[in-house]
């Protein structure tokens, strides 16, 4: 069997791990980072087009805003058919718009969307892929030992998944930060923490079900406790934007159903 030859685009700390990953299960490996100008056994090259000229799988490991600029900077070292995996997170439009770059420099798109932190898991963290290219993607990285599930939908069905997990994930890291603060000021920091990760290992599907069904229910109790949170919060030095957004969100779900339908 062949070598597979693959480029990757992006060498900072998850592209650096796949990559890294990626030689140690035999790949030909090429990357370019302007910020990671060399990495044990991957071959650098000068620049995207470079990078990816030759390889039957390009992995773009770049942060969003970063896609587009990657994609047309490469696009000249595509050749046809080559798959071009984007990895990045970013919303349904800019897949779609970049799948239409990938096929108009004649490669075949894939929507990738990494589902765990790679530190620690490498390339076997599991991921999602949507579009044309998402089988032939499935193929390449099991075969290399990756994890991946391929989801329905074009260009864009990968990464809205992942981002409307995102809500809960990012949220709720970031009610902890606000919560350990203030609890942080009132002495009660190791408490809080404790108190969070035993509910937190108590959850289930069942959990998520009553979060959801208890927050329409009981929205106009809830939104005064978060009314009462927030100023707890505030009171303490620490400001409150998440307490403020959930007490936002119970107040829409408290007000008559003609004001929000």
């Amino acid at each position: 069997m062949a070598t597979l030859r693959v480029g990757v685009l992006g060498l900072g700390e998850a592209g650096g791990l796949v990559a890294a990953d990626l030689v140690e299960a035999g790949a030909d490996v090429v990357g370019y980072d302007p910020r990671v100008p060399r990495l044990p056994g991957v071959t650098t090259a000068a620049d995207e087009a470079a990078a990816v000229e030759g390889c039957e799988l390009v992995l773009a490991v770049t942060a969003a805003e970063d896609a587009p600029t990657a994609l047309a900077n490469a696009a000249a070292g595509l050749a046809p058919g080559t798959l071009y995996a984007d990895l990045s997170t970013g919303p349904d439009g800019l897949k779609c718009a970049l799948a239409e770059r990938a096929a108009a420099a004649g490669a075949t798109f894939a929507d990738v969307a990494i589902m765990s932190p790679v530190p620690g898991r490498g390339l076997q963290a599991p991921m999602l892929v949507s579009g044309e290219g998402a089988d032939r993607f499935a193929a390449a990285l099991t075969s290399l030992g990756g994890s991946v599930t391929v989801v329905p939908g074009g260009p864009g069905a990968a990464a809205r998944r992942k981002l409307l997990r995102s809500v809960v994930y990012k949220g709720l890291g970031a009610a902890v930060v606000e919560a350990h603060e203030a609890a942080c000021a009132a002495g009660l920091g190791d408490w809080l923490l404790e108190h969070v990760a035993d509910e937190l290992a108590a959850m289930d599907r069942d959990t998520a079900t009553r979060l959801l069904e208890g927050s329409r229910r009981h929205a106009v109790r809830r939104e005064a406790e978060m009314a009462a949170a927030g100023e707890v919060v505030r009171g303490l030095g620490v400001p409150s934007p998440l307490s403020d957004a959930a007490r936002a969100v119970l107040a829409r779900l408290a007000a008559p159903e003609s004001d929000h339908e």
